[in-house]
């Protein structure tokens, strides 16, 4: 699956990368700055710091989580990535947030960011989990907790995954939180991908 990166760089992304996007519709919804994060029953949702940065080099620098990326990030880069992700928050009031378990373990990373898909804003949710902590259903849990969030908190009405053709594990979270394969494109520099959709029912 394809996750979400800094600015026009986006990447592909490794079997734990889920991305959600919110139809422009809804833009002046999830444009305004909220202050909150997803919840769920295992994760705590925080915002990244500086002082994330072993963890977060160590997630993105690993080879089986960055496998649906150009390459594994250095640590120059994320620290880009911690960056570009308080810069969101700034501007929005969400971005990727950092993942912990209930006795503060690292996890990985998940949150939703705006990103360019086909020459339309969209508002996306991707994740990384540390290969460690993977087949314990975190992916799951926080692709749900953040297109729950996306729907209740920011009113998004339609939601998109854009995967790696050959991601499958990437694929079967995106199924098991409701989407289906829409249509096959090229994304952020030409890269194949196959665009998961559902729309959101509001509560």
């Amino acid at each position: 699956m394809v996750a979400p990166r800094p600015a026009s760089r986006l990447a592909s992304a490794s079997t734990c990368c889920l991305r959600v996007s919110i139809g422009t519709a809804r833009a002046a919804a999830w444009a305004t700055v909220v202050y909150m994060q997803p919840a769920s029953a295992r994760l705590t949702f925080r915002e990244m710091t500086p002082d994330d940065l072993d963890d977060m080099a160590t997630l993105l620098g690993d080879p089986e989580v960055m496998t649906y990326y150009p390459r594994p990030k250095t640590r120059a880069e994320a620290a880009q990535w911690i960056e570009w992700n308080r810069g969101l928050y700034r501007l929005h009031g969400y971005g990727l947030w950092l993942l912990i378990t209930a006795d503060a373990g690292f996890v990985g990373d998940c949150g939703l960011t705006p990103q360019v898909v086909d020459g339309v804003t969209e508002l996306e949710v991707g994740y990384h989990v540390s290969p460690a902590l993977q087949g314990q259903g975190y992916a799951t849990e926080a692709a749900t907790a953040s297109r729950d969030f996306a729907r209740d908190v920011l009113g998004a009405r339609r939601l998109i995954a854009i995967i790696h053709p050959d991601n499958r594990p990437s694929q079967r979270v995106a199924e098991k939180i409701g989407l289906r394969p829409e249509k096959r494109t090229r994304v952020h520099g030409g890269r194949d991908a196959v665009i998961y959709a559902a729309a959101l029912d509001q509560r």
